[in-house]
């Protein structure tokens, strides 16, 4: 019977495993393996892709069986054959997405992969809606571009959707509430990197089977809904870098499985509540550069999972908690930039895994320090910015381990400053004389594979000997900035150093030190912000101009170069910064390897040569504040990377060149202060991603460049001070100036109708949205093929509050409009009060007729209004008393009537704001209004029961401090005191003015700025 039992069970197997041989053979459906091929050959294989693993489509083939689902990245269903999954990530495709790819035709699909390619920015194709059974879609990182087709939201069956691109704002959907509506099953969703320009969608706190969720880079707004940490299956979320989205953690009832949370670079502040013990499987928590305040609770101890603690930049307070020695799994440590206060606790030490310890710039204090020493995976640590007494010096020099194999390959540095990455960070170290008598390097002589050494900012004072800066032979950087030193001038051959980079910025050096012309491998010398005088010695780069790559020598007292040699032969440079010096000479033309070239802010006279373009990767130039002369080159249109162009304040006459290329990367203008004529060309409607251009103070004759309008990236466009005329209304029909901030083209001959139109244009002027964080407008950007990045701020002059005014930074806050000194005509329309984010507005000196319109009382951030010298009648409307944050108003010279309010603001203004209106009539001016004309004060809810109790509790030092948030530097003082003035006077009465009036000139004198 057993005999028996084993036949049939031998039998059985036999026939099956002939039954899988047979159906094998068959797997492959001819439809879908023609399907695969036709894909295939639509792309090509780009082997040296960064992306690129394996060339996963090289198997494919139809010859022999050509059975598809033995090929790579192809799974089929054993039992229909039909293809169910195909995994191409990383397979060095490269090529462009056909809209009706041959993709849609594997029906039974119901796994795609195909991150990590190069779609070459096309468009993700319609059709997935075809691939009614897939449940995992991933085209992540795949160089994708434009709206997001809506049928990917019919995948009703979809578990995992990863969109994430690399590139922010390739990818973009309108309506992501809408779109995620019927995948009620997701488990895994990443849509970061795409523009969803929208608030939080709150449905997403119903997805209960959600386990992932990454909205970084979205440009998210809105609340944050805090049920969303209370879903029950979620282990990651990250919000990261979604600047106007606001939250806070809830207090009770939440503890989802959370092991990864980061909220970096958002608007969740609040404090961290007790509760957060709750996550006790978080392994990472970032929240860098949040506004989270109160103190760190001592139930974050109990997180023994915690691997990463990311707290940088918040407004925390109070003391490090000792139960932070419990968290044992903790690499890296990041509290720097708080307030918090007290020790560091000495059980510290038993974090033995850690790697980063950032404490800087906080309230630390003690004695010290010592038992970092134990901390034998340590590789960054930054103390900076406290008040720690350490003696700790011998301790690195006598811990071997902290200068061998565990640290990075023997990298050691001593740091002063906010810097990363370093091993130690020091503050109030005093290695002046008196402590290391005079023998600064002298006790790291012994750490011979020392490779990076920081002394930034440590307070040292005296003479280095350059022999014991050689004796550490394997140093590749060497950093001593913000420090008082000098060199000496006999010293072994250098030759043999191994130096790379040397950082000797604001040193207080008055001369170059001579063993820089002995390195033969540096590539970074920076000696900005120190005293250098004459000329620029050839020999300081004769060993290593093959491989210098970054040269700043601005801001010294240079005045030329040796034998005013000026071309620098130094074949790889590809930084150089010469401004701010005294150099008396001709253009100096930077190699053609240079990348980003600044010499403003010097004496160089004579034309700018026709060579500056044979500069091929010229991505800055900027040349301003010199006295340079005659016609621009034209080829400076055709110059390919070129992002910004600075030649302000010279003296360059004739026209505006023209730009030659269809693919223009200008992202800033500035010409003004020149001497230039002619039209503005229409070619720089080529350069769409320009965002600023100022063309201020020359003497261009031509109409309103309303081409501009194609330009939607266009932040500032300066035209003031020249010829420009004609009107601009009648020109202009559509017009969508969707990010101006600064509108200026006063002091020109502009006519016609108010340009209502070009107004009704400016969307960013009709929002509110970031008012409360200070930013500037600037460039920052990261060069694919520089080992730096461009970042500049930009500036320009403006008329605020009577004044011309240099903005040497220009906030995001800073929203203004200057037609002032033309001709305009006719009436100020109503729909200016949409323009709710204006802080100035100028339409003085024209023809403006009519009637000041109310609508202007909707500008409620509004500090400087000037419709001077016009024609305007009528009274002047009472809503505008509830300007509170209005320091200048001048209506002068015009036709009013009629009483003028007082309450609030207006009681401040002196006569001249309404001199030269024979109709007005009231306080401040001498002619009092009859028959019961007086306009009473707008209404307030504000009381006050006793006159001294409001002198003396009013504390005016306060409100400076809390009035100043998201303000402008060069407009803050003349905010503050508006802002005392309108509280004072809804404080007090008439009779207390003249308190106020001390109050002010002893702040106008400085006198209460402490």
């Amino acid at each position: 019977m057993a005999a028996l039992s084993l036949y049939l069970l031998l039998t059985w197997i036999f026939l099956l495993s002939l039954f899988r041989t047979r159906f094998a053979e068959v797997l492959c459906h001819a439809d879908e393996s023609s399907a695969l091929m036709e894909f295939k050959r639509s792309f090509r294989t780009n082997t040296i892709d960064r992306r690129c693993i394996h060339p996963k489509v090289h198997s494919w083939s139809l010859d022999g069986s050509g059975d598809c689902c033995s090929w790579d990245g192809v799974e089929c269903d054993e039992v229909t054959g039909r293809v169910i999954a195909l995994n191409l990530s990383s397979s060095c495709l490269s090529g462009t997405m056909s809209p009706n790819t041959t993709l849609f035709r594997l029906v039974h699909m119901e796994s795609l992969n195909l991150a990590f390619n190069n779609f070459n920015f096309s468009s993700i194709p319609y059709g997935f809606g075809n691939l009614s059974k897939l449940q995992y879609l991933n085209l992540s990182h795949s160089e994708f571009s434009g709206e997001i087709p809506r049928d990917i939201s019919q995948l009703s069956k979809l578990v995992s959707l990863d969109l994430s691109s690399s590139s922010s704002e390739t990818l973009h959907m309108p309506n992501m509430g809408g779109f995620v509506h019927n995948l009620t099953g997701l488990k895994e969703l990443d849509l970061s990197s795409v523009s969803l320009s929208s608030p939080f969608p709150p449905m997403l706190a119903n997805f209960s089977s959600l386990t992932l969720l990454r909205l970084a880079y979205c440009e998210l707004s809105g609340n944050f809904p805090v049920s969303i940490f209370q879903l029950p299956n979620l282990e990651v979320l990250s919000v990261f870098d979604n600047s106007n989205l606001s939250g806070f953690f809830p207090k009770l009832h939440w503890g989802s499985p959370l092991k990864s949370l980061d909220l970096s670079w958002t608007n969740f502040s609040g404090e961290i509540p007790t509760s957060i013990e709750n996550l006790s499987l978080l392994n990472e928590l970032r929240a860098e550069f949040c506004y989270f305040s109160g103190s760190l609770p001592s139930s974050m101890g109990n997180l023994s999972h915690l691997t990463i603690l990311d707290l940088y930049r918040n407004n925390l307070q109070g003391q490090i908690p000792v139960s932070f020695a419990n968290l044992t799994q903790l690499s890296e440590i990041w509290l720097s930039y708080n307030n918090l206060q007290g020790p560091v606790p000495v059980s510290f030490a038993n974090l033995t895994q850690l790697s980063e310890l950032q404490l800087a710039s906080n309230n630390l204090s003690g004695d010290s320090l010592e038992w970092v020493v134990n901390l034998t995976k340590l590789t960054g640590l930054d103390i900076s910015g406290n008040s720690f007494f350490l003696v700790i010096l011998s301790a690195i020099v006598t811990s071997c381990h902290l200068c061998t194999s565990p640290l990075n390959g023997g990298q050691v540095a001593l740091w002063g400053s906010h810097h990363h990455k370093s091993l130690f960070a020091g503050n109030w170290f005093d290695f002046s004389s008196d402590n290391l008598h005079n023998d600064i390097l002298g006790p790291l002589r012994n750490l011979k594979d020392l490779n990076v050494l920081n002394l930034e900012s440590l307070n040292l004072n005296g003479v280095l000997d350059v022999n014991d800066l050689f004796a550490l032979k394997n140093l590749r950087r060497l950093v001593l900035s913000n420090n008082n030193i000098s060199f000496t001038k006999s010293f072994i051959n250098a030759t043999t150093s191994k130096l790379i980079n040397l950082e000797l910025d604001s040193c207080n050096l008055t001369e170059f030190p001579q063993f820089i012309g002995y390195l033969s491998e540096l590539e970074g010398l920076y000696l900005q912000h120190n005293r250098i005088q004459g000329t620029i010695p050839r020999e300081m780069w004769n060993n290593s101009k093959e491989s210098l790559r970054h040269v700043d020598l601005s801001h010294n007292l240079l005045t030329g170069f040796e034998n005013n040699q000026t071309n620098l032969s130094l074949p790889n440079l590809d930084y150089l910064d010469i401004s701010s010096n005294l150099l008396k000479t001709t253009l100096p033309v930077p190699p053609p390897s240079v990348i980003a070239y600044n010499i403003s802010n010097n004496f160089l006279f004579g034309e700018v040569p026709t060579s500056i373009c044979e500069v091929s990767s010229l991505t800055v130039l900027d040349l301003s504040n010199n006295t340079l002369n005659g016609t621009l080159p034209s080829c400076l249109g055709s110059i390919h990377p070129l992002i910004l162009l600075n030649l302000a304040r010279n003296k360059f006459d004739g026209m505006i060149p023209h730009i030659y290329l269809d693919d223009c990367a200008l992202r800033m203008i500035d010409l003004r202060e020149n001497q230039l004529s002619g039209i503005v060309p229409r070619s720089l409607g080529k350069c769409i991603m320009l965002e600023y251009l100022n063309l201020g103070d020359n003497q261009i004759n031509d109409t309103f460049p309303f081409w501009l309008s194609k330009l939607t990236y266009l932040k500032v466009i300066g035209l003031r001070s020249n010829n420009f005329h004609g009107p601009i209304e009648s020109n202009l029909s559509q017009l969508n100036f969707t990010s101006l901030h600064i509108l200026d083209i006063s002091n020109n001959s502009f006519n016609g109708e108010f340009p209502s139109n070009l107004l009704k244009s400016c969307h960013a002027m009709k929002g509110m949205v970031g008012q409360d964080n200070l930013a500037y407008l600037d460039i920052f950007e990261t060069l694919p093929h520089a080992s730096f990045y461009i970042s500049t701020t930009y500036a320009m002059k403006l008329m605020n509050k009577g004044v011309k005014r240099e903005y040497a930074k220009i906030p995001n806050v800073l929203i203004a409009i200057d037609l002032s000194n033309n001709k305009f005509e006719g009436f100020i329309p109503e729909l200016i009060g949409d323009l709710e984010s204006l802080r100035m507005l100028n339409l003085s000196n024209n023809l403006l007729n009519g009637s000041i319109p109310p609508s202007l009382a909707n500008l409620t951030v509004l500090e400087a209004l000037d419709l001077s010298r016009n024609n305007l009648v009528g009274e002047i409307p009472q809503q505008l008393a509830r300007l509170t944050f209005l320091s200048v108003f001048n209506i002068s010279h015009n036709l009013l009537s009629g009483p003028i309010p007082h309450g609030t603001q207006f009681d401040t203004f002196e006569s001249s704001s309404f001199a030269m209106n024979n109709g007005l009539c009231g306080s401040p001016l001498p002619n009092k209004c009859t028959n019961g004309e007086d306009a009473p004060p707008p209404p307030s809810s504000f009381k006050v029961d006793n006159e001294e109790e409001c002198l003396f509790n009013l504390d005016w030092r306060i409100m400076l401090v809390g009035a100043g948030v998201g303000f402008s530097v060069g407009i803050v003082i003349e905010n503050l005191i508006i802002d005392e003035k309108r509280m004072w006077f809804l404080c007090c009465s008439k009779k207390m003015a003249k308190g106020w009036k001390k109050m002010r000139k002893a702040l106008a004198d400085k006198k209460l700025c402490s």
